[in-house]
């Protein structure tokens, strides 16, 4: 297994199998329909999976507009109470479709309250594509349109998604399960 950083990371889905199911989700959305395509990302952990679908978007024969959203979790320790806006995005949604992007897809407050926010500046369609689906997680009744895979409840890390701001540089997801042995 790779170690990063000292520590042990078990692969869970390979670079390949992403781009696999990259070009699988862009070929679903491409069928359509699709009217005035906005695809907006949410930061950070989606940017690694947000470019590589949108590249595979062009290659299915769209050519969809491109913004950032930023947004932020809050409450008493780990349990979120809410959702607010870090940086919102500078394009009007008005009758437009629009595809929410983000890496992972776990209790779905953010998602929700993304998705909600869109449909009430005037979006005509709001959908979404995770990456991971993490259903065991959900709190909110939310499904996303497009999912690259069902992920197991575990702490992941790679492509785009961190821990204390590392590991998102790895071309694969995976778990970290300890600490590597000390050399020497």
């Amino acid at each position: 297994m790779p170690v990063v950083r000292g520590k042990i990371i078990e692969p869970l889905f390979s670079a390949e199998q992403i781009a696999e199911r990259n070009k699988a989700i862009a070929t679903q959305i491409a069928a359509g329909p699709v009217k005035d395509l906005l695809v907006i990302a949410i930061l950070k952990g989606s940017f690694i999976f947000a470019a590589d679908l949108i590249r595979a978007l062009h290659d299915s024969g769209l050519a969809p507009e491109v913004e950032f959203i930023t947004l932020s979790s809050y409450g008493a320790g780990t349990v979120s109470k809410g959702v607010r806006i870090v940086k919102d995005i500078d394009s009007d949604v008005k009758d437009r479709d629009v595809l929410l992007i983000d890496d992972i897809l776990e209790s779905g407050r953010t998602l929700l309250f993304a998705k909600e926010l869109l449909y009430s500046r005037g979006a005509r369609n709001v959908s979404i594509a995770v990456l991971l689906d993490k259903s065991v997680k959900r709190q909110e009744k939310l499904e996303a349109d497009y999912v690259g895979f069902e992920c197991p409840d575990d702490f992941v890390v790679g492509y785009g998604m961190d821990a204390a701001y590392a590991f998102r540089e790895l071309p694969f997801v995976g778990k970290v399960t300890g600490d590597a042995p000390a050399q020497g």
